[in-house]
Parts: structure tokens; C-alpha cells; sequence
């Protein structure tokens, strides 16, 4: 077992000789740049983070679990991760002042493993979205959640990377992830990653494993926009067209031929029976290069494509087989995503 080195009373006292925590007048003087910042976008931030604990029934009976989230409207609605809450049959959030309380889900996405819950409390304080396309690569960034249990932990780490790309548990590509090396673990997912101004820039959900200070949260833009679609409808809604396919290299020769710029394209590998894909004629070992004039290198474009604004909506696919180059209007329905 690892050994933990405990700070005694003792210690904290003594630590004033050194001109630390102790010297007379308080330590805000001592306070430098970096500490002044943390402590006070933590200061902003933190009456809005909650603990969220869950119930879940399974074929096994009920099991618990937990995770992160934070007040954005003073009225109780509050962002978490989708894979925190959901399927839950209980869902309870407590604050760091140790007010407890019942929320029910107002809507969740596995697709960008977002969700919505909402508690009924007064004086509420929410926290203030920031705008994620201001975020610089550098920057300083706080995460506060409660890994492991351990309720209203404060990290902080800088912004290491943006644009990033990352795969949800339904399999659908969620894009412009914020790669940080700011601490997180199991517990943090949900909870607020936050700018030194005490904004919110991004929702922290994944860990890489066993890998140190790869970590990702969703932009704050994307949340927002996610949020008010589910408080709106509960859902969010995407375009289906029934192809299971993968990304395919072309050769110089048939780029040649079709007069391609691009490099690749999407395999057919299957074409699900009764779906938009098959009643418009799509067939296994088509290749999919475009649709509606845009151009598609590979699987992750056509989910990008997959919007709600397509359903119902004809779009012509690009599709090369054999020797031909074709146009095949297909007409999406509405897709009904499960967590894998």
C-alpha cells in the first residue's frame, strides 16, 4: 500500500518559520500571479460545481454511481457528462456547502456525451460560460470535480492542444475537443474546465489511460449549444441513412479516372435492409466521395454530414462503382442512437 504523508499541525505551524502558511497579515500577500489566478477563478466557479450521485438498475440490481456537474442558470439547470447520468432511476447533487438535492434528467446525448439535469433550489449561483473559440493553446486551465469521491478538488494545468477529435460511446465523432493536461480522474467527468477569468471553457469527460496528462473536455460552444437543444426537446436529433463503412485510400488510377483531388473515400461495407441507404439503390462496395457538393475523405465526414437539418431532406450522394460515377439521392430519416 502506498505510503501517505500526512501534514500535521505541527507542520503547519513550522512552515511559518520558512515564510509560508502562518506569517502574520495572511498569505494573500504571498500569493504570485499564477496562485492569485486559480484561487480566484476557483472562488467564481466553485458555489456552482456539484457532486452528482447516481442509481442504476442493471440485470445484476441497482448500483451506484458518481461523477461531476455545475449550475449554469440560476433556475437549476445543470451540464454533466451523458455517461454520468445516464440510464439513472435516482439521481441525487450536493454542493460544497453541504446542500443536498433531488434532480431529475431533462435530456441527455450519447453522441456528445452531453446531459441535462435540473434541481428545484434557491439562491442558486451559476457559473459564467466563457466562449471557446477565444481559448489559446497555453492558456491557463482549472478543473474542479470530485475524483474518486473526493468532493470539490481543484487542478489546474494549462491548455495543450484544441481542434482535437474524440470518439463518444455511441461511436459518433465528437469535434473541437480541448486536449489539457490539467489533472482529471474517474469523478471529474461533467464537471467544469475553467479560463483564469473564472469562465467555464469546456466540460471535462475523458481520461487516455494509462497515459499521464492526456485529458480532454467538450468546448463550452458546443455545450451551450447542446444544452439549449435539450432543454428545448430533450434529444437531440440526427440524420440516419443505414451504412456501416470505413475509410478507404484511393488509388492514383481511379482518382485519375473520376478526376479526384482527395486522397480517400468511404467504403461500403454494408447496407442495413430497409434503410434510406438501400431504398435509394446504395450497394456494398460502393465508395461514397461526396455529398451536396462536399467532399467526403472518409467515415468521420459522413457523420459530420449527418445533421438534423438533413432529415427528411434529399441529398445527393457521390458514389463511384466500378467504372461509373453516379449521384444517388438519398433521403435520411431520423436516427436513434444507443450507448455501446
Amino acid at each position: 500500500m502506498q505510503e501517505i504523508n500526512w501534514i500535521s499541525e505541527t507542520n503547519l505551524e513550522n512552515a511559518g518559520e520558512f515564510g509560508g502558511i502562518g506569517v502574520p497579515g495572511g498569505d494573500a500577500p504571498l500569493l504570485d500571479a499564477y496562485s492569485r489566478a486559480v484561487v480566484g477563478a476557483v472562488e467564481k466557479v466553485a458555489p456552482a460545481v456539484v457532486f452528482i450521485e447516481v442509481k442504476q438498475s442493471g440485470r445484476r440490481g441497482e448500483r451506484g454511481g458518481s461523477g461531476s456537474g455545475f449550475v449554469f442558470t440560476p433556475d437549476g439547470f445543470i451540464l454533466t457528462n451523458n455517461h454520468v447520468v445516464h440510464g439513472a432511476t435516482k439521481i441525487e447533487v450536493s454542493f460544497a456547502d453541504g446542500r443536498k438535492f433531488g434532480a431529475r434528467l431533462v435530456g441527455d446525448d450519447p453522441g456528445s456525451d452531453l446531459a441535462v439535469i435540473r434541481i428545484d433550489a434557491p439562491g442558486l449561483i451559476a457559473a459564467q460560460l466563457g466562449d471557446s473559440k477565444l481559448i489559446r493553446v497555453g492558456q491557463l486551465a482549472i478543473a474542479i470535480g470530485n475524483p474518486y469521491g473526493f468532493q470539490h478538488t481543484v487542478t489546474a494545468g494549462v491548455v495543450s492542444a484544441l481542434g482535437r477529435t474524440l470518439r463518444s460511446r455511441s461511436g459518433r465523432l465528437m469535434d473541437d475537443i480541448i486536449q489539457t493536461d490539467t489533472a482529471l480522474n474517474p469523478g471529474n467527468s461533467g464537471g467544469p474546465l475553467v479560463a483564469s477569468d473564472g469562465r467555464v471553457i469546456g466540460v471535462n469527460t475523458a481520461t487516455i489511460l494509462p497515459a499521464q496528462g492526456l485529458c480532454f473536455a467538450i468546448g463550452v460552444n458546443t455545450a451551450k449549444f447542446i444544452a439549449g437543444r435539450l432543454i428545448r426537446d430533450g434529444r437531440i436529433r440526427r440524420a440516419y441513412v443505414g451504412v456501416v463503412g470505413q475509410t478507404q485510400p484511393l488509388s492514383n488510377g481511379l482518382r485519375r479516372f473520376h478526376d479526384l483531388e482527395q486522397k480517400s473515400g468511404v467504403l461500403v461495407i454494408s447496407v442495413e435492409p430497409g434503410s434510406p441507404a438501400e431504398v435509394a439503390g446504395l450497394q456494398e462496395r460502393d465508395l461514397l466521395v461526396g455529398c451536396d457538393g462536399q467532399v467526403m475523405t472518409g467515415i468521420d465526414d459522413l457523420q459530420k454530414l449527418l445533421t438534423e437539418a438533413r432529415i427528411g431532406v434529399a441529398s445527393a450522394f457521390e458514389v463511384i462503382r466500378a467504372s461509373q460515377r453516379l449521384k444517388l439521392p438519398i433521403v435520411p430519416r431520423e436516427a436513434v442512437e444507443r450507448v455501446q
